[in-house]
């Protein structure tokens, strides 16, 4: 099961290494008949289809995003991009799917958390768990993967005042709690661990979001059922007890991890009524959806601080 986050917020599972970065970007594919990668990813994400992190190839999360847009859309449904799921997007008369930014001297400046050690125990004696470096924080502003930043700006040496080329996507915030949606009305939410992914919907059926998602592991299997929504927790602190983990090590103690998107938890934590499991973040977005997890439904940061701004206490959960 998830860990506990105390002071009447529950946690979620142990981080159980650092986010690793691409050195290298994979070699680009051929043009796609209608589109590209990039250009599917941004429309989709732009639609409320997230293809999680936003990278340089097709990965199972972007196919399933793709599939969900030719459900909604009364499509047959398919993993591959192709002509019909582009006009579906309004892919021939779309805004530009790459835009220009402008590197501020707080991008370069953090704070920032260089060394982030992979123990919790160790993690615990930071005074937060912020970005590591300035790449790492606009790579996930952008809902990008920090080989797709680059092969964006190929030689570019990231620096204040400098013009990069970015996904033209809504930018995330990791320092700003998102507002609530007043248009949200009165949502649901179903978490499918077949397919591990989450969607919100309305009354009426209509999707409202649909992101990848991490649901659980073999030793903390999702557990089905009917659940609701008992509050928002925005960067919240992450309270570790080895006794609610079957892989704590001996001698393990109880502490507590600073907040900061690179938290165990990320930077939101939806608390259920269901002890010790909820929706959160994530430090590594770019596993979201492809390693197990505690118990837990984690998402990319930004993914989970739209859900966020969706829901509201007694909002309906359903594991599946």
């Amino acid at each position: 099961m998830c860990a506990a986050l105390q002071i009447q917020v529950p946690a979620a599972e142990q981080r159980s290494a650092p986010r690793q970065h691409a050195r290298k970007a994979p070699a680009r594919r051929a043009p796609l008949p209608c589109g590209d990668v990039l250009s599917f990813a941004v429309l989709m994400d732009r639609q409320g289809f997230s293809p999680g992190q936003i990278g340089v190839s097709p990965t199972p999360n972007f196919r399933r995003a793709l599939a969900a847009v030719r459900t909604a859309r009364n499509l047959t449904a398919t993993g591959d991009p192709d002509c019909e799921t582009w006009q579906a997007l309004g892919g021939d008369t779309a805004d530009e799917v790459v835009t220009s930014y402008v590197v501020t001297d707080k991008d370069m400046t953090g704070p920032y958390e260089p060394q982030i050690p992979p123990q919790i125990a160790d993690q615990a004696k930071l005074p937060a768990l912020e970005y590591r470096a300035a790449r790492e924080k606009l790579a996930e502003r952008f809902h990008a993967s920090p080989a797709l930043l680059q092969q964006l700006n190929p030689g570019v040496n990231f620096a204040a005042g400098q013009a990069i080329k970015v996904p033209a996507v809504t930018p995330f915030d990791a320092e700003t709690k998102p507002p609530v949606d007043p248009s949200a009305g009165d949502l649901s939410i179903v978490v499918a661990r077949s397919e591990s992914a989450i969607r919100v919907s309305r009354s009426d059926g209509t999707l409202v979001f649909f992101a990848p998602v991490t649901t659980g592991s073999e030793h903390d299997p999702l557990p089905p059922g009917q659940w609701k929504v008992t509050g928002v927790k925005w960067r919240p602190a992450f309270h570790y007890n080895p006794d609610l983990f079957w892989d704590a090590k001996p001698g393990d103690a109880k502490s507590t991890v600073k907040p900061g998107p690179n938290n165990p938890v990320g930077v939101v934590w939806i608390g259920l009524d269901l002890e010790h499991y909820g929706l959160h973040g994530t430090p590594d977005p770019e596993h979201v959806g492809q390693t197990a997890s505690h118990g837990c439904v984690r998402l990319t940061n930004w993914d989970a601080a739209r859900i966020a701004a969706l829901v509201k206490p007694g909002t309906p959960v359903v594991f599946q």
